[in-house]
Formats: structure tokens, sequence, C-alpha cells
């Protein structure tokens, strides 16, 4: 199916004149969803993948996969289907905008009989993916790159992917050691994969790598710190079961911060079946979350109806390390600025190479509206300022509107300059929120 992008469309962002309180129930996690299409599509037999979420990123992710050669079938919203088939080329992948598809299908294309073609939206061209091209070169694979070593990239790929060591400097962006490991069971010999430089930041997101890799049958031996050993073996067909997306619940948890309301989170996995094979535990970071949340002066807790954060009436200020965090760096921000005190955020210079520079973004737009902003390489100080309306610009990045949005319920004026960069991960976020604040 032809995927289309949205195209901008400015919004102005509702503002709460009482306090919201409401049950949300979101898609799937993008993380999850990505990661169990790759894992099924490498698989001895078929897959169903439910609950998933069906976004701009996923949809792209499933039409690459069928373009070299793998049945998806996403009739059904709730359910989708994955039937591996074999792999080949010749063949084009739109990534749009998403680094889960430039840096784990690649290796996967490896992995074909023939050409494929890699290439994206414009700033997709900017994010970083040398060290992932250079370790599957040194694996073998014969792959064309843009001289910065990103898109546009061919790879040449033989059927086979013989394996053996590679090192990585994965240090901005985790994605380089997953995209590596997903694939990993099917190289010939494995893959003892080593990463020297700084930290890898995301851990969660190895986490759930990893996680998911046992869970579909592959043998993983992570004990030794930033080394990871995948044997090959077959990996097996199954049920994922998708939990909801806690990065994409942020903004709404802030909607109940900001207001004095509460919001549920629906369906959350330790209230129910996880369907991944044990306990009823998420794989998602929600420990690090919840207390991150209540540093900032939320009350959240877990039951039986999902999670819930209530905000108090006070929005604290605060330091934090957020390099397992980092995809909440936006919304964070966003509430530090309306925060009681100044706050330091730190840790995320990654988040420099993400759909864009979200450190000189969210300076330049809190600056904008009013807060006093000092960035650094690797964060921000924010101090809170009264704010004043503005047009925010969200730079094409779905995480950036969700930090406007915030805004907004506070300071009447926040105009996005494009909405319409949600459907990246929830298309129905303009709809879903001006309902959440309207019914305040």
């Amino acid at each position: 199916m032809a995927i289309v992008t949205a195209e901008p469309r400015p919004w102005l962002a509702p503002t709460a004149s009482a306090p919201v309180t409401a049950s949300v129930r979101l898609p799937g996690s993008k993380s999850m969803t990505a990661r169990a299409l790759i894992l099924s599509a490498l698989a001895d037999g078929p897959s169903a993948i439910e609950r998933p979420l069906r976004a701009r990123d996923t949809e792209l992710m499933s039409a690459g996969l069928r373009a070299i050669g793998v049945a998806v079938d996403t009739a059904d919203e709730e359910r989708w289907r994955v039937e591996p088939g074999a792999l080949r080329g010749p063949a084009r992948i739109d990534v749009g905008l998403a680094g889960t598809i430039m840096r784990f299908l690649p290796p996967v294309a490896a992995l074909a009989e023939g050409t494929v073609e890699f290439d994206g939206d414009p700033h997709a061209r900017k994010r970083p993916m040398g060290p992932i091209v250079a370790a599957l070169r040194s694996l073998g694979v014969a792959i064309d790159a843009s001289p910065t070593g990103g898109l546009p990239l061919t790879v040449r790929g033989s059927g086979l992917v013989e394996g053996g060591e590679a090192v990585v400097d994965a240090s901005a962006s985790s994605q380089f050691v997953s995209g590596l490991l997903l694939s990993a069971p099917r190289f010939t010999k494995g893959l003892t994969l080593r990463h020297e430089g700084p930290p890898v930041p995301s851990a969660p997101h190895l986490r759930m790598t990893t996680h998911m890799l046992r869970a579909a049958g592959a043998a993983v031996d992570e004990s030794v710190p930033d080394v990871w050993v995948v044997e090959p073996s077959p990996l097996h067909g199954r049920t994922w079961v998708i939990e909801p997306d806690l990065s994409g619940a942020a903004p709404f948890f802030a909607a109940a911060m900001v207001t004095g309301g509460a919001v549920t989170l629906a369906g959350w996995p330790s209230c129910r079946s996880s369907g991944l094979g044990g306990p009823a535990e998420s794989w998602q970071p929600v420990g690090q979350v919840i207390e991150l949340l209540r540093g900032l002066g939320a009350e959240v807790t877990l039951d039986e109806s999902g999670l819930t954060v209530r905000g108090t009436g006070t929005l604290r200020g605060i330091t934090a390390d957020l390099s397992e965090l980092s995809e909440l760096t936006p919304v964070i921000s966003a509430l530090a600025a309306l925060a009681d005190g100044p706050s330091e955020l730190r840790g995320v210079e990654h988040i420099r190479g993400h759909e864009t520079d979200r450190i000189s973004a969210l300076a330049t737009e809190l600056s904008k509206a009013g807060a006093g902003v000092t960035e650094f390489r690797d964060g921000l100080r924010i101090e809170p300022r009264p704010l004043h309306e503005s047009s925010f610009e969200t730079y094409a990045d779905h995480r950036m509107a969700h930090a406007a949005a915030v805004i907004g319920l506070a300071v009447p004026g926040t105009t996005l300059t494009d909405v319409a960069c949600t459907s990246k991960t929830l298309p129905e976020f303009p709809e879903l929120w001006a309902g959440l604040v309207a019914r305040s």
C-alpha cells in the first residue's frame, strides 16, 4: 500500500480550564511493534502481532518488509499477521524519518538475495548511520552509502551473512546495537558484538531487544558489559502482545500534572497477561518513569484500572539524568518550563541526532515562549518564567509537538506549526488531545 505523508497542519493547542480527568487507551508501543515485525519476518513460521501500533513508522516498516518478500497483513487493526518468505531484491525502501527502519532493516536486507535501496525524508539523511554501516561491512556485507556514511544507501545482499565478530560505537543510538542483534540469529556464525565508545544511551530499549530475541527462541548472552553474543539459531513464529506505548503516554500524564487532574493509561501489562511467555511485567522502563514523574510532583499508582498519574497542584523543578528515558525529554522540558523552580536535564546528547536536534529545538522554542533556557552539549537548564503565546515550531518531530501541546494547556495562544507530524506514532493525537481537554 502507498504510504502518504501528512501535510503540515498548523494547530492552536487547546487550553485547559479545569483539571483533566480521563482514562485513555493508547495504541501499542512503537518500539515493541518494530521489533516484533523484524523478528516475525525472520522466523521459521507465521506470527501474529496483537494490539500493534498503526502509524507512519510501522506502516513504512511493514511496507519495507513486503518489498523484500515478507507477507505482512495489517488489514485487522488489532491483529497483524506476518508470513516469512524468501528475502530478495531488487527493492526500494522508504524509511521516512524512522530510526527503527533505517537501522533495523539494512541487516535484514543483507540476508536477502539482491539489491535493496534505502532513502527517506530529507532530515533522515542527517541522522547517523555510519556505525551500523561499518559493522555490516566488517561482517562482509556489500553496502554503498553516502559520503557521510548514511542515507541514501544500497545493500547488495548475497542471501546470507557469515557473521562472527564486530565492533560498533553505539554512543549515538542504541538502535545500532538492536539492529544488528535482531538479525544476528540468522547469521551463519551468529554474532559477537562489542561496543567501544562513550556509554550506550537508552539501555531499556536494548533490554527490550534481548528479551524479545529470547522470547523468539534466540540464545543471547549479555553477561559482559558492552558485549552481546547471539548464537546462530532459528527464530520461532509466535504471537506477540504489544504493550501500550509508555513514551506516547507521557503528554497525557503531563496533562494531569499541569491541570491537577488524573489520567489513567488503561490496559497496562502489570494488570493483565503480558502474552510474552512470563509474568505480566512491562518491558518498558515503567519504574524509572514513575520515579521521574513523582520527582516532578505527581502521584502515581498502578492497580487493576491501569497506570494512573495524578497532579497535586504543584510542579517541582528537577535535576535528572534522562539518558535512559531520552524520548521523554521534550515533555519533561515542557513540564520544567511550568514548574515552581529551575530544572536541569542532562545525559541526552544523542537526541541531537533524532528526528531533529531536540536539544537545540527545545532551547529555541521554550525561549521563544518566555522560559529561561541554557543549552548544554548534553541537555538543558530550564528556569520557569511567565510564558506567553507563541508559534511553536515542531520541526517535523512528533515529540516536539507533544511538548508544545503540554505548554498550550497552561498558555493560551500556543500554536503548533505542524500537528500532522504526530502521525509518526499516533495519528489520532490532535483529536484525542482536544477531546481530553474539552472534557475537563
